[in-house]
Order: C-alpha cells, then structure tokens, then sequence
C-alpha cells in the first residue's frame, strides 16, 4: 500500500462521492446542497476541483479550485490563465507536509499541457486566504495589491499579457446606502447573508442584498475579493466572510445600530 498522497480529480459525473469538497460543511447541512448547484454551474465553465488523500485519514486533507481566468470570480482580468479561487489544508497536522505544493504543481502541469500563459491567484495573510509564501515557494511573483491585504500573483509560463486587478474601487464608489454583495462559491457566505436576511436589523437599515451570479458580475465587482462585501456608502466595511455578531459589531461601530 501507498504512504504517498493521492490527487482525486472531481467533477460533475463524481461529486457525489466526494462529498468533503464543500469546505468542511456536512453533507447533511442546508448549505451544503446551494454550493452543490453553484459548482454544477461552474464545471461547464471550465472549473476544475481536486482533492489530496492522506493515507490513513478518510477525509481530504488538501483542496484546490481553479478556473479559467475568462471566467474567474475574482475583480480581475486573467483570460488565457488559469486562476486558483481557492486552495487549503486541513486540519493542522496536515500542514507543512508538501500538499499545498503537489496541489500547486498540478493546476501549474494543466495550465503548460493547455498551452496557457500561466496560472495567476489572490493571496493574502489574512483569515480565509491563502498564505502568499505558499506561492512564492512555487514560483509565483507579484503582480499588484489592492491596498486591502489581497495580492494578485502570477506564475508566469509565457511573455504574455499580464492578468491585471480591475477598476473595483470605482465601482465601489456606485453603493450608496447599506450594501451586501456576495456570491454562493462559499456556502459559509451563503448561510451567513440568509441569517441577515432574516434578521429584524436587515428591515431596520433596508439592507440591500445583491448575488454576483456570473464571472462577469464578479470580475465588476466592489471589491476584489468577491465572495463577500459589506459596503456602506461606498466604503468597503469587510471584503471577507464574517460571522454575524462580527457583522453586528461593525454596524455598531459605524453608529448604525
């Protein structure tokens, strides 16, 4: 038997069976199946998921999703690279053991078998991002910042043009009022603007809630990370998943509540 870790490939026709993808909700959880209907959407969109399996541990130990850049959802213009929305390794005693790497160096082997310029990526150092030192290790350079903590870095295979951070702050300045802009990629999000939604504070404010339903919509989004944006009369309050008391704190903290 093996003491190497495997590379599972999932897709429409095998997701069933790999159930762990979904960013560690259960199966069993109503958010679950939203984010089920969300990658069924993005397969034809050329996504691609692929899993680590630690021998000895049944559930995945490393993940990575990625994306033609024509179709990331990200504020960013990528197309003829491939782009990385999302790569983790979990749980602790996973970490440091080279499988953010062999997940890396597999996005990296499609993007030169697809004669693609390059695979590009926003990192950060902040909760919920991938660390940058991960990339830097595995070629990978940087590109720009946006002034947020998010770094777009590349991975260049071919002197072509550069994937670059779109004109998100313009955009920005287009919100007036109370604002939640997200999309269902993270099913985390998903569940945490349905318990705003419900909430009394959501008719007090008459927040207005918008889902990026395309990686068009995305890429003109508010912000550059587009999974999750509190916005509040064209400033940025939060460009990351927050739990609702956080989100409460903040209203609190800009005297809105």
């Amino acid at each position: 038997m093996s003491s190497d870790p495997k590379i599972i490939t999932v897709d429409k026709k095998n997701i069933a069976d790999y159930p762990d993808c979904i960013c560690f909700i259960n199966a069993r959880h109503p958010a679950h199946p939203q984010k089920i209907n969300w990658l069924q959407k993005r397969f034809s969109e050329g996504l691609r998921i692929k899993l680590a399996y630690v021998p000895g541990q049944k559930k995945a130990a490393g993940f990575i999703e990625y994306v033609p850049g024509e179709n990331a959802w990200r504020a960013v213009s990528a197309k003829g690279y491939l782009f990385i929305h999302c790569l983790y390794v979990y749980p602790n005693k996973n970490k440091n053991k080279g499988l953010g790497s062999m997940l890396l160096s597999e996005c990296i082997k499609e993007a030169r078998q697809k004669s693609m310029n390059g695979v590009a990526v926003i990192a950060g150092n902040g909760a919920f991002m991938a660390g940058t030192e991960l990339f830097y290790k595995n070629g990978f350079s940087l590109l720009e910042t946006d002034g947020q903590g998010n770094d777009l870095l590349l991975h260049k295979l071919k002197d072509e043009p550069l994937p670059v951070i779109n004109d998100w702050k313009t955009e920005l300045t287009k919100y007036k009022g109370l604002h939640i802009v997200y999309s269902k990629q993270c099913p985390w999000v998903a569940r945490m603007v349905k318990e705003v939604t419900d909430s009394k504070t959501a008719k007090q404010l008459n927040i207005q809630i918008t889902e990026l339903q395309t990686p068009a919509e995305a890429q003109h989004a508010p912000s550059l990370n587009t999974v999750f944006n509190l916005i509040y009369n064209g400033k940025l309050l939060s460009d990351r998943y927050i739990s609702l008391t956080r989100f409460n704190n903040i209203l609190k903290k800009e005297k809105l509540i």
